[in-house]
């Protein structure tokens, strides 16, 4: 099973003393995908730009769980959010349910693919001191389904309860999120994505062969390369110089592969990749009968978002200027921590985890072979509503 996992937790503790005009039109679901595309490419900016290491995350995760601590925030702590979150110019006056409720609809077109499995979930971990307002309890109960537990932050063995219940919701995957906990928290907001999907033409484990992955130029690492022959649907992006293949999941998902052209250097794409380009590859697909090699990897990632998200715009809420007063009336809230853990396993029988415009997009006629044999970037989305779910790039499949 081609698996992929994500977990997200924001801490919320204590600390010692661009809008649209009305007439703008109601955005929709569409919209607020193509936002969470860019978001997505921005956030992975960010991170590839510390390291050259692999990437792996779900901006979906990211953009939900600030989406419902948006419902908590006020004043300029609410406009970076969601200028951060690149919805700021989805805001219309007066309406601050509106986004909480594009995501509700969202994860209602997300859930209702019957054989796919794929779960998300989010869940406040409350103080048991700490009183959250009845209004902001109600409406992450009605726009995420959140679940609301009070705990004792105090207590070494919440650490184990909150554990616990990240590992129920990522099928076992994401263990162990938190080590410990600042006697300070008030509130744990934890967003939980898991993802289990069959390929729908499944590779034969008796043709994974031993075959040379191409670090760069330099470094060569031998990965079992599994192979199958089937059709698919396939593009070519000549401006960028990348080859595009989809490989679908059963249900109504597929992991989009863009495999850079042979001595193209994977970080000259890392700043033209955007929602426009990504759903134009889509659109301009042809399908062709391919023998395809693509190595199996497992990768597990974890991030501070807290140190990344500031360089996004995404200040203020973490600064003891923080305004969360749609939380609490208690003074003195800010989030402390934002922890992202994402896991992924790619194998014969699909994974688990837990350009602006068309111009320069062709239909390629592709050769025989699409071997996935350097480094290369993968998005799995959700075909229905192009939701992009997970993200990232393979520089090694060894690590």
């Amino acid at each position: 099973m081609d698996l992929a996992v994500f977990s997200l937790l924001i801490f919320v503790s204590s600390f010692m003393p661009s809008i649209q005009s009305p007439e703008s039109p109601a955005p929709n679901v569409t919209d607020l995908t193509f936002k969470n595309i860019d978001f997505a490419m921005n956030l992975y900016l960010k991170i590839a730009s510390r390291h050259d290491d692999n990437i792996f995350f779900s901006p979906l995760s990211v953009s939900t769980a600030f989406a419902a601590l948006s419902l908590a925030a006020r004043n300029s702590t609410r406009s970076e959010i969601l200028s951060g979150l690149n919805l700021d110019t989805l805001e219309q006056a007066g309406q601050l349910e509106l986004i909480p409720q594009l995501f509700q609809h969202l994860q209602r077109n997300i859930s209702q693919a019957g054989t796919l499995k794929l779960e998300q979930g989010t869940a406040l971990f409350v103080d048991l001191n700490f009183q959250i307002e009845k209004d902001f309890g109600d409406q992450m109960k009605l726009f995420f389904s959140a679940d609301v537990e009070n705990v004792d932050f105090k207590k070494s063995e919440t650490c184990k309860i909150i554990n616990d219940h990240v590992m129920e919701k990522t099928g076992g995957k994401v263990k162990e999120m938190v080590t410990s906990l600042d006697p300070l928290t008030r509130l744990l907001l934890i967003n939980t994505v898991f993802f289990q999907g069959a390929w729908k033409h499944p590779f034969n484990p008796n043709s994974t062969n031993s075959g040379r992955f191409y670090i760069d130029k330099y470094n060569v690492v031998q990965v079992p390369m599994m192979f199958v022959v089937d059709k698919f649907y396939v593009a070519s992006d000549d401006e960028l110089r990348v080859k595009v293949l989809r490989i679908p999941y059963l249900g109504g998902a597929a992991m989009l592969i863009v495999l850079p052209d042979l001595y193209v250097d994977y970080t000259t794409i890392d700043d033209e990749i955007n929602a426009d380009r990504f759903l134009s590859w889509i659109k301009n697909m042809n399908k062709k009968k391919l023998e395809v090699s693509l190595p199996k990897f497992t990768m597990e990632r974890s991030y501070a978002l807290h140190t990344i998200l500031p360089a996004m715009g995404i200040q203020d809420v973490f600064k003891d200027t923080a305004n969360l007063k749609g939380m609490s009336q208690e003074p003195g809230l800010k989030v402390s921590q934002v922890l992202h853990k994402a896991v992924i396993e790619v194998d014969e029988r699909g994974t688990t985890a837990a350009a602006a415009t068309s111009m320069g997009i062709t239909a390629y006629s592709m050769p025989e072979f699409f071997t996935v044999n350097r480094p290369f970037f993968f998005f799995i989305y959700h075909e229905a509503t192009n939701s992009l779910l997970f993200m990232g790039r393979v520089i090694d499949p060894t690590k």
